[in-house]
């Protein structure tokens, strides 16, 4: 039997040690790769998944039911993941001379696959969108959520959350095409 959005809100209030165990199972995963895709590397997804489950537990009683439980942990999750860029782009201050390739290089880590060449391409794709294309891009494409969803996450209206998903879409395709 598939655990719903609504068993881990009764099981968290019900008894809280078998609601993180459900809200474990089913998120810790899906919340990881919405955050490495943010900030590509291994060891800083890890650590900020391992904050944003924290802030989920810690807020759980927060949450509204008239919200999407699915749309509140990855809005946390989202915070979570800039709040570690933010902090990193603080720390390393790069010249704007740097070049486009050497700062894409600081993202990389050995964790990354690029055994598949496509799925590389599309990464790059991925990482030369503005983070308000990029963020919406990676929520419906590989977290599948809804406009409305992604809206919620985001702050910003679906209408712009649509047109921030389609703008990305072009970008890549035509990033696609000129690195083949």
């Amino acid at each position: 039997m598939a655990v719903t959005d609504n068993d881990i809100i009764q099981a968290m209030r019900e008894d809280a040690e078998r609601g993180c165990r459900l809200l474990m199972a089913n998120y810790k995963e899906p919340l990881y790769w919405h955050i490495r895709r943010l900030v590509v590397n291994h060891d800083d997804a890890q650590d900020a998944t391992q904050e944003a489950f924290i802030r989920i537990f810690r807020s759980f009683n927060q949450h509204s039911e008239e919200n999407s439980l699915r749309a509140w942990l990855f809005r946390i999750a989202t915070n979570e993941a800039l709040r570690l860029l933010g902090r990193q782009k603080k720390a390393t201050m790069l010249s704007l001379e740097d070049s486009t390739a050497e700062l894409l290089s600081l993202k990389a880590d050995e964790y990354y696959d690029d055994g598949d060449a496509l799925a590389a391409r599309l990464q790059q794709a991925i990482l030369h969108l503005p983070a308000k294309q990029q963020l919406a891009f990676n929520l419906r494409y590989y977290d599948e959520l809804s406009y409305d969803e992604i809206a919620t996450v985001t702050g910003a209206t679906a209408a712009n959350v649509k047109a921030n998903y389609h703008h990305a879409k072009e970008k890549i395709i035509k990033y696609m095409n000129e690195n083949d």
